[in-house]
């Protein structure tokens, strides 16, 4: 940090307070981006929450620990949403994911994002075991 500090644009750090939270991933590049807060409490509180420091590295990195062919590491809710879909065909499967893709962008609340995010995860899970599946088991 002495020879080579980060003060200024694009990081900036303390801005919005400390600890200054930042993520790198393919999307942000090398400037990175700020975390931004989903609730009221301090930052050292929210994301010493497992849940929200689960949920924030797998938005972040885009990684899931729920394993939709296997069901490990998913919560009942993302579970019950593999049920609905597992074993439908590769392109209702893919109807969904783009029906959620097209929700990109428009206003609403940071659980909801994240649901979405979530669940495009587990269907893009759902489609590739869905191709991996010989035609004439379909």
């Amino acid at each position: 940090m002495s020879e080579e500090s980060i003060r200024g644009p694009p990081h900036n750090p303390g801005t919005g307070g400390w600890p200054t939270i930042r993520y790198f991933n393919k999307d942000t590049g090398l400037e990175g981006a700020n975390y931004v807060k989903k609730t009221d409490k301090p930052m050292c509180q929210e994301l010493g929450d497992e849940e929200t420091m689960t949920t924030y590295v797998e938005d972040s990195g885009g990684t899931s620990l729920c394993m939709a062919t296997t069901g490990a590491g998913c919560n009942p809710r993302e579970k019950s949403y593999i049920d609905k879909f597992k074993g439908d065909h590769v392109r209702d499967i893919t109807a969904q994911y783009d029906r959620l893709e097209k929700m990109k962008g428009q206003s609403m609340k940071a659980d909801l994002i994240s649901w979405i995010i979530k669940r495009k995860k587990i269907l893009k899970q759902l489609i590739v075991a869905a191709e991996d599946v010989p035609n004439d088991e379909l």
